[in-house]
């Protein structure tokens, strides 16, 4: 999995280089992050503005996610767009996280 990860002041940007969330990365995504959140870095911005199809499984590893980080952080979605925005709205999750247009709107939303 191609993930790229930079820090902005106390904000971790993590940013999916792939096309593709599925049962092959999932796993994967989701030992990077929470080895993020072990290291103490609890206000993380996701960004999957690159990818274009996620399945219930990469779904699933973001709501384990979203647990993990609970009250102690933020997890913002940032840049889901077309299907996988659809993906959101359809089971409802858009209510559940916290997602923003770009990282730049992700930033102004938790920078408070």
């Amino acid at each position: 999995m191609k993930l790229s990860i930079r820090t902005e002041g106390e904000f971790t940007i993590a940013t999916i280089e792939e096309a593709r969330m599925d049962a092959a990365v999932a796993p994967e995504l989701k030992n990077h992050i929470a080895q993020l959140l072990t290291d103490g870095k609890t206000r993380i911005v996701l960004d999957i503005s690159a990818v274009t199809f996620m399945d219930s499984s990469s779904l699933g590893a973001l709501v384990s996610l979203l647990k993990m980080v609970g009250n102690r952080g933020d997890l913002v979605i940032a840049g889901a767009k077309g299907i996988v925005a659809d993906l959101f709205k359809l089971t409802r999750m858009d209510r559940v996280f916290r997602m923003a247009a770009d990282v730049d709107a992700a930033l102004g939303m938790v920078a408070a």
